[in-house]
């Protein structure tokens, strides 16, 4: 069969290829970020169906998503076996890793783990680890709750899956989109997963609080199913990409068997390690920051909430905003491929319409994680033109520093203004909507430019280990920062901490009263040396001619 003829040579089925990998991580962000909008909930007594976590106990086990990845190497070892096994082989096995960490989790936050002979066990045990502890990087710590200690490992092993569907999704655009639209296909594929925190966002608090009764372990029992069913995508794309091997006649494993010395040739490249550490950089003020932003918004916040028997209060507003939700991501992102101009303005007007009305409705139910919701909507609609514009003009570097810039001010804007508007209901959640979607605005320039630029600094048959490579060091600052950040908490709000522990003041009224300036300072700092980098990045890119600033179709 020629060469034409091939899956990857139809639109409609390259593209069908990329949604199946889209929909997998859209579940796995949602389980990613399952518990961070209820970690008010989380810090509720057991009695009052929280699990008594602190912000210390909550930041180290959403560390230790990382943990394996970064500490036993995992996911150089997960590049290796993309590179030897293939994409369909990493894919399922990701997949699998998911699912397996996700069924821990929520063994350790169901009620079937609480005063079990388990509970006693985990409660006596991995309070020292030899080694990690004197370096300071164990992943528990002695009064550490049982629950958050079981609910850890099964983080580890979910990060381990996640991370190498993230490097495998990379590599199979990369496959199915070569010499095409990659950049588009990428920007698209994270605008689309990226719905996956909307999702999580409006949902998880929603089955925690479903009946009027909170049971955080009906969230992640949300997220177990959803797992279930990126399984699913996974195995279907499996036989896709199976049928387009047995037409192109590529063999999955490389004909030339990986190497270490293939890491040395990564390692060598001046301009890999500049785009890995504006990664580590730029990642680390943002993903920790979405586990924590839900409660930030809600110690800065004047949240008013309805009464109890009012439309806005009922399960029935949750899926009328989720489905206009998905009506502005939709109509946004189709807007992007229509031809016909009165349709492509047509869909962007709905879309607009579409999101005030979305944010009113936000405003009138007076919760947090409604209003953090919005934040990947705006990434929806633009990912897939920055995507296309880096593959027909290029600019990517340029874009990085775009984004970088933008973030530092959405974290000092979180940081030092929108605390001035305390009292002031309208304008506090005016300003976070605003401050929000700049953040997602942000967040779109990044992985647009970044991800694609990869390609064209290593060799192909190295790929899979390059995005290993970015995605371990990425890694190092998604373990360090959630810890950091629930550290810096308890130490700049210490007399609340204090108070929880003396019983002078109830859990759920003080995980609403923390001071998050300091965090915020620190992830923006972050921010600035990751605009530093890519101000030196666009330097060497320009006098080595690496590429980065030039279209990846070459017309």
């Amino acid at each position: 069969m020629t060469q034409t003829n091939t899956l990857r040579d139809s639109a409609a089925l390259r593209w069908t290829a990329l949604l199946l990998l889209a929909l997998a991580m859209f579940c796995a962000y949602i389980f990613m970020d399952i518990l961070s909008p209820i970690k008010d909930l989380m810090m509720r007594s057991i009695e009052e169906g929280g699990r008594a976590w602190d912000s210390t106990a909550f930041g180290t086990m959403q560390g230790a998503e990382t943990f394996l990845n970064v500490f036993v190497f995992f996911l150089i070892f997960a590049g290796i076996i993309l590179d030897k096994m293939g994409v369909r082989f990493t894919a399922l096995l990701s997949g699998g890793v998911m699912l397996l960490g996700a069924l821990i989790q929520y063994f350790a936050i169901s009620e079937s783990f609480i005063g079990s002979g388990l509970e006693t066990w985990f409660t006596d045990n991995l309070n020292y680890i030899p080694g990690f502890d004197e370096i300071g990087v164990s992943p528990f710590y002695r009064g550490m709750p049982a629950s958050a200690k079981l609910s850890a490992i099964g983080f580890m092993f979910f990060g381990c899956g996640a991370e190498m569907g993230g490097i495998t999704v990379s590599r199979g655009i990369v496959k199915w989109f070569k010499g095409r639209e990659t950049a588009l296909a990428m920007g698209s594929e994270m605008a689309l997963a990226r719905l996956g925190v909307a999702t999580c966002m409006i949902f998880s608090p929603f089955f925690a609080k479903l009946g009027g009764h909170v049971d955080v372990s009906r969230s992640v029992a949300f997220g177990v199913v959803l797992l279930c069913i990126a399984l699913i995508m996974f195995v279907v794309y499996f036989f896709m990409d199976k049928k387009l091997d047995a037409q192109t006649g590529e063999a999955e494993e490389q004909d030339d068997p990986f190497k270490v010395s293939d890491i040395g040739k990564i390692l060598s490249s001046g301009g890999f390690w500049l785009v890995a550490l504006l990664c580590v950089l730029y990642y680390s003020a943002i993903f920790p920051f979405q586990k924590y932003a839900v409660n930030m918004l809600q110690c800065n916040l004047t949240l008013i909430e309805p009464a109890q028997e009012s439309f806005w209060a009922s399960n029935t507003v949750t899926i009328i905003q989720y489905a206009i939700m998905l009506c502005v991501a939709i109509c946004s992102f189709a807007s992007n491929f229509s031809k016909q101009k009165s349709m492509k303005y047509g869909l962007m007007a709905l879309a607009v319409v579409a999101l005030v009305i979305y944010c009113y409705m936000g405003y009138m139910r007076g919760t947090a994680e409604t209003i953090f919701a919005v934040f990947p909507l705006l990434a929806v609609a633009i990912t897939p033109i920055l995507g296309n514009y880096v593959d027909h003009k290029g600019k990517a570097a340029s874009m990085l520093m775009i984004g970088s810039l933008l973030l530092i001010i959405c974290h000092l804007t979180f940081a030092f203004i929108l605390p001035q508007f305390k009292g002031s209901a309208v304008g506090g959640v005016v300003v976070a909507y605003i401050t929000i979607l700049v953040l997602g605005a942000s967040f779109s320039l990044v992985p647009a430019a970044l991800w694609p630029s990869v390609p064209k600094l290593v060799d192909e048959k190295i790929i899979g280990s390059a995005y290993a490579l970015i995605f371990w060091i990425q890694n190092i600052g998604l373990w360090l920062f959630p810890l950091l950040i629930g550290k810096v908490l308890d130490k700049t709000n210490s007399q609340l901490v204090d108070d929880v522990k003396d019983g002078l003041i109830d859990p759920a009224v003080a995980a609403t009263q923390f001071d998050y300036t300091w965090p915020l300072v620190m992830l923006a700092c972050l921010v600035v040396a990751a605009l530093l980098i890519g101000f030196i990045l666009k330097g060497v890119d320009k006098k080595k001619g690496l590429g980065l600033e030039l279209p990846n179709i070459k017309e």
